[in-house]
């Protein structure tokens, strides 16, 4: 049976945990972009998580002062701070895991397409280094629009020679996160006992949340599915508007980030049945990307679980607004890159 929030670990048994026990493996989570609005509360998860041996932070700026920081922090891992293109392969070199969020953040007004420019350039250069520095590490991409970047990280590790699909992810997890947050709101229920599969992609109209599969089990109107599956979608407008120009969203990204990196990070320390949703290489759809319930093992994916049964609200969303978005997104990162 298909269980997300069970893969959750929440932060305050986390932060004990860090105290009391240690990774059984030995792993390496390098940040890139850790100095920023969500590398910084992404790196202090992950200084609090017991998968995780060292950390590397590494910016263009201000990314040891942040380690140094981090690192007076009394939990088991080690931490170093890296800056600037010459220090990239240091923090590199060795990682297991490498975590993407660098990039420009969204403004009042934009849309995550409007950030493909800026944000796809980043996203190619930190994966050519990660080709070079950390062949086999797995690669979490949160950097927007993960629908255009991911397909951009796919295409330069190509040509490096080093792309396996299976250790490729776009991070989607904050959209899963968001929707067992608006269901448990919604429906009076405790948000940890709450398991939905959220498909598709990471903006807007290809975010589908499949409300026909909550777990437990709960019926809704077709005002509340209209409802909640819009405010899903538009989560992340949400928090831009609210912080009027000041940000977007980034404790729940940093929160959520945590939550997909410890769920390959466990999965590559031998635990059994984890899975999680990412965006990733798949033949379930017409599109190349998408996201759909993976489940994880040492080497990154060991099987897609697909896309499951779809209420015929879901199907239609599918095939009239999410696979058409997909595929134009997708293109347009893997053009970037082809030229």
């Amino acid at each position: 049976m298909f269980s997300l929030s069970s893969q959750a670990l929440p932060l305050a048994r986390s932060v004990v945990r860090s105290f009391s026990s240690s990774a059984q493996l030995q792993q390496k989570v390098a940040v890139l972009g850790g100095a920023g609005g969500i590398g910084q509360p992404l790196s202090l998860l992950l200084k609090c998580s017991p998968h995780v041996t060292k950390l590397a932070v590494y910016d263009v700026a201000h990314a040891k002062g942040v380690a140094a920081d981090l690192s007076h922090i009394s939990t088991a891992s080690t931490v170093t701070g890296h800056v600037g293109k010459e220090e990239l392969g240091a923090a590199l070199s060795g990682a297991d895991v490498v975590v993407i969020p660098a990039g420009v953040p969204r403004k009042p007004g934009m849309t995550r397409d409007d950030l493909f420019n800026i944000n796809a350039s980043i996203v190619r250069e930190l994966t050519e280094a990660c080709g070079k520095h950390c062949p086999k590490a797995m690669l979490l991409i949160i950097s927007n629009p993960v629908n255009s970047t991911v397909p951009i990280a796919a295409e330069v590790l190509k040509k490096a020679g080093v792309y396996d699909p299976n250790r490729l992810f776009g991070v989607t997890t904050l959209d899963v996160v968001r929707a067992r947050t608006f269901i448990a709101e919604r429906k009076g229920l405790k948000v940890a006992s709450i398991n939905v599969p959220v498909i598709g992609g990471h903006a807007g109209g290809t975010i589908l949340p499949l409300l026909s599969r909550v777990q437990p089990a709960v019926t809704f109107t077709q005002e509340e599915l209209d409802q909640l599956t819009l405010r899903i979608q538009n989560g992340g407008t949400e928090v831009v508007e609210a912080k009027a120009g000041t940000g977007s969203a980034t404790l729940s990204m940093a929160f959520a980030g945590l939550e997909m990196a410890e769920a390959v990070l466990r999965a590559r320390n031998g635990e059994k049945g984890v899975v999680a949703c990412a965006f990733v290489e798949s033949n379930v759809t017409a599109a190349r990307f998408f996201a759909t319930p993976v489940e994880l093992g040492v080497n990154g994916i060991t099987k897609n679980l697909g896309l499951g049964a779809l209420s015929a609200y879901e199907k239609k969303k599918l095939d009239t607004e999410v696979i058409p978005e997909l595929l134009t997104s997708i293109a347009k990162g893997e053009k970037f890159v082809k030229g």
